[in-house]
């Protein structure tokens, strides 16, 4: 295995890529009795409409997170129990862009990694089966469809795309995945659950080498052909500019959001991840002018909040929380970051800002989960997670205020809110 050793970090980095296209990192933890295992694919909730064969096929919103939950199912049982009775601690998520399946352990962790490498590579469902889950997640989406916060930022992905899938819940809606059979997840599975769409990340107390042979041998030994997709020919208008919803919430919440130019892949997406959140923390940050100034004016309160993300093809910043005025605080947003973009950022604020923002990449290096998530989104975007050292010393504050001049304009802006009905 090819390693790499971060001396401002002090860590080590093992990789191998299999014959059969895997990529696996190994972070060894000398000491630690935590070992922790990451199992991933590059394909999430956006990935609804991919080319299979020389075809183009469009599949229903949500089949990615369904076949999450699928996925567990096996000829004995169920892969979730069996890792939990061997001392494991198992789980699963969808994103955007990726599934992925993990679990911690002190005991057993070989034997527990080969149940996960192998009930993630091997599915097994049937019609009956696909068919009863349907009315589980069906139920998980009217729960989540009735919670404020997944509605406010749903409809604002709505108001500001119009052709992305990052318009597209991840889970879908019930309507979407009663087209769901246990073909089109087999489908699925064939397509993006090969070795050459996926990465195994793993930190804690291990040999290297063992783990690369042990996937080595449980895993397929061909991988698969690269999958084309299409996220949607995103124009740079917003869909709509504004969006309103009467719930039961005892007071106005709402987010507002700015649609930024996607980055491209490699080194700029984590370099634009980074600039994207310091250039949050610097406009909306709780030490920030403009939050103090809307706080003592008693327009928001300790709710409010926002971050940057970064999707396939899309990107976006947002704030939000409970606001009595949420027009009056969005307004207040665009103009602090025009005065930002045009007048220049303080000197000893983004100083601040860019300490905080290298210690909280620091503290994440404390976190096994963190470092194994990095790791894979680093992988599937092409870029090394553990260089941010380097990158954060190529952004500057003037690079923030050019950032916040492009992207945080009145044309580019939405407003989404939760009005009590």
């Amino acid at each position: 295995m090819n390693q790499s050793f971060y001396k401002r970090l002090g860590e080590s980095v093992h990789r191998e890529t299999l014959p059969n296209g895997l990529q696996i990192c190994v972070v060894p933890k000398s000491g630690y009795a935590k070992k922790y295992a990451f199992f991933a694919t590059r394909y999430g909730g956006m990935d609804t409409r991919f080319c299979l064969g020389g075809n183009w096929l469009d599949t229903p919103a949500g089949i990615a997170h369904y076949l999450e939950h699928k996925m567990f199912d096996t000829k004995e049982g169920n892969a979730l129990q069996e890792l939990a009775k061997n001392g494991a601690e198992p789980n699963a998520f969808t994103a955007n862009a990726m599934t992925g399946y993990y679990f911690s352990s002190t005991e057993h962790f070989e034997e527990n990694l080969e149940i996960l490498l192998s009930f993630v590579s091997i599915p097994y469902f049937t019609e009956e089966s696909v068919a009863k889950e349907q009315g589980i997640i069906g139920q998980e989406i009217r729960m989540i469809e009735d919670d404020p916060d997944w509605q406010l930022y749903a409809r604002m992905m709505r108001a500001l795309y119009s052709r992305s899938t990052a318009a597209v819940p991840i889970a879908g809606t019930v309507e979407s995945i009663s087209h769901i059979t246990a073909e089109t997840l087999y489908d699925c599975h064939r397509a993006f659950y090969t070795p050459t769409n996926m990465i195994l990340t793993v930190v804690g107390d291990v040999d290297p080498v063992h783990i690369a042979d042990l996937a080595r041998r449980i895993l397929p030994r061909e991988g698969g052909p690269e999958i084309p997709r299409d996220y949607g020919q995103e124009p740079e208008a917003v869909a709509e500019r504004e969006t309103s919803l009467a719930m039961e919430v005892s007071v106005p919440q709402f987010l507002t959001a700015f649609k930024c130019r996607p980055p491209r892949e490699g080194e700029d997406f984590f370099r634009t991840s980074l600039l994207g959140g310091m250039a949050c923390d610097i406009l909306l940050g709780d030490s920030s002018p403009l939050y103090l100034r809307l706080y003592d004016q008693g327009l928001i309160n300790s709710s409010f909040g926002g971050d940057f993300e970064q999707l396939p093809g899309a990107a976006c910043l947002y704030a939000g929380g409970d606001s009595k005025d949420a027009r009056k605080v969005a307004d207040e947003i665009r103009k602090e970051a025009r005065r930002l973009a045009e007048g220049g950022i303080d000197e000893d604020f983004y100083q601040q800002v860019r300490r905080a923002a290298f210690g909280s990449s620091l503290r994440g290096l404390n976190s096994f989960e963190n470092i194994a998530v990095s790791l894979t989104e680093g992988y599937f975007h092409g870029y090394d997670p553990f260089r941010f050292p380097q990158v954060f010393e190529t952004i500057t504050k003037d690079d923030i205020a050019a950032f916040l001049g492009e992207n945080a304009t009145e044309e580019r802006a939405v407003l989404s809110e939760i009005v009590p009905r």
